[in-house]
């Protein structure tokens, strides 16, 4: 009776103190902070320095350069950087070829070219370079077949031991049916980032191409913090600036995610912009940041 009693004591304090300690944990979470980023393209300014004095002024903390060109490029983004709060985030690309190509000479020029950019990344300090297997108009491409999966890993395992030496990653991006058919889940980017065994090979999520998913929020937490490096935002209607599809552009729920796993990388816009830039990008920069409040 008296062991009964006890027991029965402990349960009808229980979720009290199971609340109690709950609310305790929450307090003492530790803040992630939205880290903003920009390509090149997106703010308004004539030379790279307007464009990074206009970022400084919004608190955009992150820079995406294109990958053409970069090897040459890099000295001019590390004098422009100098004594800002501005880093390198992810580089978008740029190289000729593409590693799914049957044609072996196309192959050669996506080794080249993508070494290339991977090892100017690595001295600009970049988070990794973006990447995609194959668009769906680059052919002849390689099958989708078990093959051609078991074929990238190993690929990718090469490449990627080659960006960990350069100091960065090679970051897989997933794209929606249209752009690409071969890898379309932010968890395909992230399981073919698994199997190619490598720390230098990673994925990312793009809230444009996320139309493909069922839920942002498993999206991102599909990869995880083990794989998820980089992450694109957009409006989600027509791919230009957010906020300016209304209310169809709500990221909370992936926010939260990123929230939960303490995402401290880079979310970059990559989209066009139908209204003044300056006006519009500084809308969507005060969007973003009371969304990433909210969720």
């Amino acid at each position: 009776m008296q062991t009964t009693l006890a027991g029965m004591a402990g349960l009808a304090v229980g979720p009290m103190s199971l609340a109690s300690c709950a609310a305790n944990k929450k307090e003492t979470l530790p803040v992630t902070p939205l880290n903003l980023s920009f390509q090149e393209g997106i703010p308004p300014g004539e030379s790279l320095n307007e464009k990074l004095d206009f970022m400084e002024s919004l608190g955009v903390v992150g820079f995406e350069p294109g990958g053409r060109g970069l090897a040459g490029r890099v000295n001019e983004i590390q004098d422009a950087l100098k004594n800002r709060n501005i880093r390198v985030a992810a580089i978008c690309a740029g190289f000729d070829g593409f590693i799914l190509a049957e044609d072996p000479a196309v192959k050669e020029q996506f080794d080249t070219t993508m070494r290339e950019i991977v090892a100017a990344a690595g001295e600009l300090g970049s988070t990794g370079v973006i990447m995609v297997p194959a668009f769906n108009g680059q052919k002849p491409c390689l099958p989708h077949t078990q093959e051609t999966r078991d074929y990238l890993c190993a690929q990718l395992h090469e490449l990627g031991e080659y960006a960990v030496k350069c100091g960065t990653t090679v970051i897989l991006e997933p794209l929606n049916r249209r752009e690409c058919f071969y890898m379309r889940l932010v968890a395909d980017a992230a399981a073919i980032a698994r199997d190619a065994q490598s720390e230098g090979v990673k994925c990312m999520g793009d809230f444009w191409h996320m139309q493909e998913e069922t839920s942002d929020y498993g999206a991102f937490w599909s990869a995880g913090t083990k794989y998820l490096q980089h992450v694109h935002i957009a409006s989600r209607g027509q791919r230009i600036m957010p906020g300016e599809d209304g209310d169809k552009d709500d990221y909370r729920d992936g926010f939260r995610a990123l929230k939960e796993m303490g995402y401290d990388k880079f979310v970059t816009f990559e989209c066009g912009c139908h209204g003044d830039r300056k006006e519009t990008v500084t809308a969507a920069v005060n969007l973003l940041r009371a969304q990433w409040e909210e969720a």
